[in-house]
């Protein structure tokens, strides 16, 4: 059987939001887990629009897979009619059509919705028996048995950091503005592999760099401290996610230091509690930011604070307000969104509800665009204010002045680089790629990761 299984470009080349580092940085570990499922002589191919660019997929296999974002959603459907036409049968997933089923159900033979590691291997069954259902809901919920990832199937220089990986699937938390709960409705929101499972991912991963995809490693406390506590001594660097909450977790923070990590993806979201409960984020604290900073950067481990602007009560002020406080806590890198409803989320019930949602124009769904009413700020002024924040935060004042709140020189300059290069240097990074080096650039970030005495 050939198999072709694709991942649309979420940004296309060439426009504002394509930048090529940003795309360039993880191979597709989804459709590389489908891949494995398939018998030693299918043939099957992975085509990553980010790196293989817009093709026009003139070819007839006899089954393909898209995995669908919603900023992907009509590209992905651009692709699968296309193969439709020639009578090629077409299998949809991912976050869209799980929300959006019926509207994936136009564009596709067969959809399945939720985490496919169940789905998936029926669906395979019944399409080599020639009875394909056209709908496959996810039903039972466990890692167990996990093919390989078919790392083959991409080159591993095309990427930053190809040693990538999830050993959990899901939050233990159900924020109102998160895809969790609509993707994996139906059965458990998290669950991660075995820890021996776990250990053995790893240790199939050369070098040294490790970047965890996780929605948050520290999900479940009792296993990142097992996994923590088997990675010490293993001199593997690592990336990855977790909660305000999670890293003030004293002793699973110390573990995870010592295992090797050196920055971790937070979601602070806001500064205002009135909004963190207003979405259902009860376990962020504001009054425990800061703190929850200061224990990271002491144990070495770089922050990426992510922000959402558009939440109720925000004003022209909040812009400003936010990213001051992340230059005088010494964040390294900050990521800002606009509040954007995903469909299947509470917060788009509510906000279609409330007659809030100003279009269904799922490119716009980036979290760049305005998308809903605000009750004090216009769409303008939030697109404005977005942009803003992103130039305050990253000039070059900004960056030195978030340097200089570390006490070791050596936080300092490691802060500076690491900051200066994702965001001030993308000339720099498009040559890298366009030139095959990002192999090269991967050593030079395990030693920028790893500048700390």
């Amino acid at each position: 059987m050939r198999v072709k299984l694709i991942l649309p470009a979420l940004a296309e080349a060439g426009t504002p939001a394509f930048r090529p580092i940003k795309y360039s940085l993880f191979p597709p570990l989804g459709l590389g887990t489908l891949a494995g499922y398939l018998a030693p002589d299918d043939e099957v191919a992975i085509i990553d629009e980010h790196i293989n660019g817009r093709l026009e997929y003139a070819d007839t296999p006899d089954l393909v897979g898209i995995e669908v974002y919603v900023t992907s959603a009509r590209r992905s459907y651009a692709i699968a009619d296309a193969y439709r036409k020639r009578g090629v049968h077409v299998v949809l997933g991912g976050l869209h059509p799980t929300s959006l089923p019926e509207e994936a159900l136009e564009h596709a033979d067969t959809v399945i919705t939720g985490p496919a590691e169940e789905a998936w291997p029926r669906f395979l069954a019944d399409f080599r028996a020639g009875r394909p259902e056209r709908c496959y809901v996810s039903q039972v919920r466990t890692l167990e048995g996990l093919p390989p990832i078919r790392r083959d199937l991409w080159n591993r220089s095309d990427y930053l950091v190809p040693n990538s990986l999830v050993i959990s699937r899901g939050c233990p938390h159900n924020c109102d503005f998160c895809y969790t709960g609509n993707f994996y409705r139906g059965g458990r929101h998290f669950y991660h592999m075995s820890l021996e499972r776990a250990v053995s991912e790893i240790d199939s991963l050369p070098g040294r760099h490790l970047f965890f995809l996780d929605d948050n490693i520290f999900g479940a406390p009792s296993f990142a401290s097992a996994l923590f506590g088997e990675m010490r001594g293993a001199r593997r660097i690592w990336q990855g996610a977790a909660t305000v909450a999670g890293v003030r977790n004293e002793a699973l923070l110390k573990l995870a230091a010592e295992s090797g990590a050196k920055s971790l993806f937070i979601g602070f979201e806001s500064l205002n509690q009135e909004a963190m409960a207003g979405c259902n984020k009860h376990h962020n604290k504001v009054a425990e930011y800061e703190d929850a900073i200061r224990r990271m950067h002491a144990h070495g481990i770089m922050v990426n604070a992510s922000f959402v602007f558009g939440m109720d009560g925000d004003t022209l002020k909040t812009f400003r307000t936010t990213v001051d406080w992340a230059l005088e806590n010494g964040i390294e890198t900050a990521t800002f969104h606009l509040l954007t409803p995903y469909p299947g989320t509470p917060l788009f019930n509510a906000m279609r509800k409330a007659g809030r949602i100003l279009h269904s124009n799922y490119d716009l769904y980036d979290t760049r665009h305005a998308v809903i009413k605000h009750d004090l700020l216009s769409p303008v002024e939030l697109e404005a204010g977005y942009r803003r924040s992103y130039r305050e935060f990253y000039k070059w004042s900004s960056i030195f002045r978030a340097a200089g709140k570390h006490e070791s020189p050596t936080d300092r300059i490691r802060h500076f680089i690491y900051t200066a290069s994702w965001k001030k240097l993308d000339p720099l990074w498009g040559g890298i790629i366009r030139l095959k080096r990002l192999p090269f650039a991967t050593l030079l970030l395990e030693k920028v990761l790893n500048a700390r005495k």
